[in-house]
This record gives C-alpha cells, structure tokens and sequence, in this order.
C-alpha cells in the first residue's frame, strides 16, 4: 500500500517514513501543501497523513483542493493541541479521522489500517476469502486454519489482491502501489512473487486462487466472506 506524508518538521516526516516503510508501506513525502498536492494529485495514493499547519498551503485547503479535484483517498490529519476548530474543519472538508500531537507511531500505524481496510469495505484486521485468512494485523496467513509461511514482499502483493479481492488487477496498478520509484518496478520480479504465491497457497493446483486474466493482470478469485463486509 502506499502512503504520502505531508509534514513540514523535517524529523517527525523522516521518522513517520522510515517507521511505515519498516511496516510494508511504500512511502511519498512532502515538506510543504503544495508538494502534497502534487504528490496526492498525481501518483496513486492510497492514504494521506496530513499535517494541518503546513508551508505554502495549509493542510485544510490541501484537502479540499484534493476532494475538489474527485481525490477519494482516506486522509488522515495530525493537528496541534488545542486546535479543535482545525481538526473540525477537516473533517468536514473530508478527512477521515485526525490525531493529536504528540502521538504514538504504533497508534498512527494503526489508524492508518483500520482506514485502508475500512476504505477497501473491510471491517476487520482478517481478510477473509473462501478458505484463506490474511491477518493484516500479525501479517500471517493461513489457509483452513493451517498456517502458510511467505516472505514480505508476497504479504504486500498478497494484501493488495485480497484487499480488491473479485476485481482483476493490472500489473501496473499493483506495481504502482507496491513500490516509491518508476526505477523500483520490474514486471518480471511481479510474475516470479505471484507464481511463489501460487505454489505457497495451493500447491496441489486445486484451487487456482491467484487468477491470471490475461492481458489485463491478476485476480484474487475468491471474494470476501460475507461475515467480512460492513
């Protein structure tokens, strides 16, 4: 998943992307509002965190000027103490949840899944899809309640297709979202995590769980379990 932070504290902006890079996240970073509206404008952000007292333009009419131009990602802000006419003004212009300085990085990592998920339609850390359960929370998977060992990089692929489990996704959206630099992104390093996955998550070949629509990408094929929904 891929997360943009716009803080203007050079430390707190370093710290917060080194801590969600630690976490699986392809981070993008902006010092001041008007990097952040170029950034959340123009690469395929799933979430921003958004300081609200920023340089050039201010974090309230960053994100305004984002749902202006039909920009529907979560948005999580960080306001000072105190400032509860700010953090109301975000909200209203469509952030979706907001958190006071100071705070717990582990506190923000987990607002930032529970917003991922929620904006995907789950309602839970479980991914659940027919008898595979990815836990987002212990970054484990099991199929049928027997665990399955995978690396990282194929929890990150995985997550994203089950996240959008049903839906077919392009090699590119999924390379987009899975790494910061165009310079990152080797189709052929794709194609060898989804045939590990493959091999991890049903390797009798019963299930064909990881689908290839060809021409157009992959698809999770079992879609979530009912009780998953909101």
């Amino acid at each position: 998943m891929r997360v943009l932070v716009v803080e203007d504290e050079p430390q707190l902006l370093q710290g917060l992307a080194s801590s969600l890079r630690n976490e699986g996240f392809a981070v993008d970073v902006a010092a001041n509002g008007r990097d952040g509206l170029f950034a959340g404008s123009e690469y395929p952000i799933d979430l921003a965190v958004v300081d609200l007292g920023l340089p050039d333009l201010s974090g309230t009419e960053l994100i305004g000027r984002w749902r202006a131009e039909g920009r529907t990602f979560p948005v999580l802000i960080l306001t000072a103490r105190g400032s509860w006419e700010d953090k109301v003004a975000g909200l209203e212009l469509g952030a979706d949840d907001y958190l006071v300085k100071p705070f717990h990085t582990q506190e923000l990592i987990a607002r930032i899944r529970a917003l991922l998920r929620r904006s995907a339609g789950w309602a839970e850390s479980k991914l659940r899809c027919g008898p595979y359960v990815l836990d987002t929370a212990s970054k484990s998977l099991a199929r049928d309640s027997q665990p399955i060992e995978i690396t990282a990089f194929e929890y990150k692929v995985l997550e994203y297709l089950m996240m959008h489990a049903g839906r077919v996704v392009s090699k590119t959206e999924l390379s987009e979202h899975l790494y910061e630099d165009d310079g990152d992104r080797d189709s052929n390093v794709l194609e060898v995590i989804i045939g590990r996955l493959r091999r991890k998550l049903d390797p009798d070949r019963e299930l064909n769980p990881v689908e290839t629509a060809r021409g157009h990408g992959y698809r999770f094929r079992f879609e979530r379990n009912q009780s998953t929904r909101d």
